[in-house]
């Protein structure tokens, strides 16, 4: 049996901020089981685990395959790569809807930048809220449902306003234009408040990889799944059937992975959410690659930290 760990790292187009922290590169590994390849990178500000809380218990968890034991990891990101190492995967037989735009950066940059942009984007885009002065924000949304009246908008709060907050955003906002807004509260119950109160379409997201109680209700549209953030696919899978059941959207989405990490979810996406465009456009803000012309990762970007034949 082949076991392998490698360290990576890639520098962003540009610096980042995941939740209040900028980054300039991303980290993370890449595990090997026979001729399996896994990614294990915990996102920064959203993975319960550091990368290196990771690293130990990938570390330890290879050793444990090596002496023929039965390891089971608990820190999702491990949970996730392990699985994708040790995954048959099928052929990718039919396309999956294009994945829609993740819209970066200020929005007094966005505005003054906007015909730079603004024409490259389709019938749906995604923008990151909740991170700078409201009235920014809501005049950069105008913006673009004025310009562009056949633009459905996902938002994206990632659980950043009060219950009170919440509802003054969406107060100013025409739900039709609005796909759904992502975990615009940290608690299921001011989500839920604000979607009745406002009529706003909404989506759960980080609040799944929490764990948090959560339960239908008439505005919920979308189950996003970050399967670095929610472990193994078993339970990825309990979710898309839960979704199922409720009739809900399943969105298969990223956290910044590698372009392994990357090919990967596009595949789970086009088993678990055929129907669905993925929410897979970060590879746009890495500015290099790990797999090789072959498709397999090049080891010289790459730095061996366990390996045994």
């Amino acid at each position: 049996m082949t076991l392998a760990l490698y360290r990576y790292q890639l520098p962003f187009t540009q610096p980042l901020t995941f939740h209040g922290k900028v980054e300039v590169a991303r980290e993370g590994l890449l595990v090997r089981i026979n001729d399996g390849w896994g990614e294990i990178a915990p996102l920064p500000g959203f993975s319960k685990e550091n990368l290196q809380q990771a690293e130990a218990e990938a570390l330890a968890t290879l050793a444990a395959l090596a002496a023929g034991e039965t390891p089971n990891p608990v820190l999702p990101s491990v949970q996730f790569g392990l699985d994708c190492a040790r995954r048959t995967w099928p052929e990718q037989r039919n396309p999956l809807p294009e994945p829609y735009p993740l819209i970066q950066g200020s929005p007094q940059e966005l505005l003054r930048n906007w015909k730079e942009w603004l024409h490259r984007t389709p019938g749906k885009a995604k923008l990151k809220v909740a991170r700078y002065p409201m009235r920014d924000e809501l005049a950069l949304i105008r913006l673009l449902c004025d310009r562009l009246p056949s633009l459905k908008l996902v938002l994206d709060a990632n659980q950043g306003w009060t219950r009170e907050e919440a509802w003054t955003f969406c107060g100013h906002l025409d739900p039709n234009r609005i796909e759904y807004l992502e975990d615009p509260c940290a608690d299921f119950a001011d989500i839920a408040f604000v979607a009745n109160r406002t009529g706003m379409p909404v989506a759960l997201d980080e609040l799944l990889a929490q764990g948090k109680p959560w339960e239908p209700i008439p505005q919920l549209r979308a189950l996003v799944l970050k399967p670095t953030l929610l472990g193994s696919l078993a339970n990825c899978e309990a979710l898309i059937a839960r979704a199922r059941e409720l009739r809900l959207k399943v969105i298969i989405s990223s956290c910044f992975e590698s372009d392994l990490g990357l090919n990967q979810l596009f595949h789970l996406a086009g088993e678990w959410a055929p129907e669905q465009a993925p929410g897979l456009d970060t590879r746009r803000w890495m500015a290099g690659n790990l797999l090789g012309e072959d498709g397999k990762p090049d080891l010289s970007r790459l730095e061996q930290l366990y390996y045994r034949d």
